[in-house]
C-alpha cells in the first residue's frame, strides 16, 4: 500500500509496480469490484443519446495504470518481442519522457498490452468501456471526478485564459502535472489525451452488457469503430465528462488519443 494524493484529502491505494526496464515502472492501482449507473440520465442537460440509456452496470475487480501510458513506458514495451505486428519507438508529436504517448491506433495498444502480457506473464489489456468509467467516476456521481466543473488547475484540456475554465495548453502535459487523484488513485482520467476501450461503437446502450464485459460484435468487420474515452488537451470541458463517449476507425490515430491499461486480477482478489 501507499499513499496517494487525493482531493480534498489524503487515502491509501492499493497498487503495484510492474518493472517494464531497469528505470522504467508501471503503476497499476487497484480498482475494487462495485455497481454503478453507466452512462447519462434521462434528465442530464449535458448528456447525449448515445449516452443512454442509463443502466446498471456489476464490475469485477482489477487493476489499472495510474495514468496514461507514457512515451518512456511505450518505448521500454515496444523493446520487448514482437506479438502480431511492429511497432514505432517514437510516434508521438508532443515528445517527453512523461508525456503520455499519442498517435497510436487502437491496434498499436492491443500490441502493446500483448507485448507486456508475454513478457510479465500476467494478462494486460485495454479496459472495456464499463471498466473505463466505473474507473473514472471512482463511485462519484457528478459529470467530473472533481464535481460538475473542470478547471484547468485540474486538467489538460481545451480552456481559455478569458474563461472561468481556464487557459489552452494546445497539447499534451506530463501525466503527474496534476496532484489530483480520483477516490481510487487514478489520475489524468479527464482531458490530456483520449484513452481507447476495447469496445465496438454502438450509437446507444439499448442491449448493452451489465457485467463490466466489452461490447463486441462478433461478425463486426476488422475497421468497425471502436470506442475512446476520456476527453483531450484540444477538447472542451463538456467532452472530458466521465459518461462522454467517441469512436473512431481502429486503424487512427492522431495527436489527441493514447491509451491506459488494465491489468486482469487474480480471481482471489476480485
Amino acid at each position: 500500500m501507499a499513499n496517494l494524493v487525493f482531493k480534498p484529502e489524503t487515502k491509501t491505494a492499493h497498487y503495484f509496480t510492474e518493472q517494464l526496464s531497469d528505470d522504467v515502472g508501471l503503476d497499476m492501482i487497484w480498482v475494487p469490484s462495485g455497481e454503478f449507473d453507466m452512462g447519462s440520465a434521462e434528465d442530464d442537460s449535458e448528456g447525449y443519446s448515445d449516452e443512454r440509456p442509463q443502466h446498471r452496470v456489476t464490475v469485477s475487480g482489477f487493476f489499472m495504470g495510474r495514468y496514461p501510458v507514457t512515451q518512456a513506458q511505450w518505448r521500454a514495451v515496444v523493446a520487448m518481442p514482437q506479438q502480431s505486428q511492429s511497432l514505432d519507438p517514437d510516434p508521438s508529436n508532443f515528445k517527453g519522457d512523461k508525456h503520455p504517448v499519442e498517435s497510436v491506433n487502437w491496434y498499436n495498444a492491443v500490441e502493446f498490452c500483448d507485448r507486456l502480457s508475454q513478457h510479465i506473464g500476467r494478462t494486460y489489456r485495454l479496459p472495456s468501456e464499463a471498466e473505463w468509467e466505473y474507473a473514472c467516476r471512482a463511485q462519484t456521481l457528478t459529470p467530473f471526478y472533481f464535481g460538475n466543473q473542470l478547471t484547468s488547475d485540474l486538467a489538460n484540456f481545451a480552456g481559455s485564459g478569458e474563461s472561468e475554465t481556464g487557459e489552452n495548453r494546445e497539447g499534451t502535459t506530463p501525466v503527474d502535472q496534476y496532484p489530483y487523484a480520483n477516490g481510487f488513485g487514478l489520475s489524468d482520467m479527464h482531458g490530456n489525451v483520449w484513452e481507447w476501450c476495447l469496445d465496438h461503437w454502438h450509437d446507444s446502450y439499448e442491449g448493452a452488457p451489465t457485467d463490466g464485459s466489452a461490447w463486441l460484435d462478433e461478425e463486426a468487420e476488422e475497421d468497425k469503430s471502436r470506442v475512446f474515452r476520456g476527453g483531450a488537451w484540444d477538447y472542451d470541458p463538456w467532452g472530458c465528462r466521465s459518461a462522454y463517449r467517441v469512436n473512431l476507425n481502429p486503424r487512427g490515430s492522431n495527436n489527441v488519443i493514447g491509451f491506459r491499461v488494465l491489468c486482469v486480477a487474480p480471481r482471489a482478489l476480485t
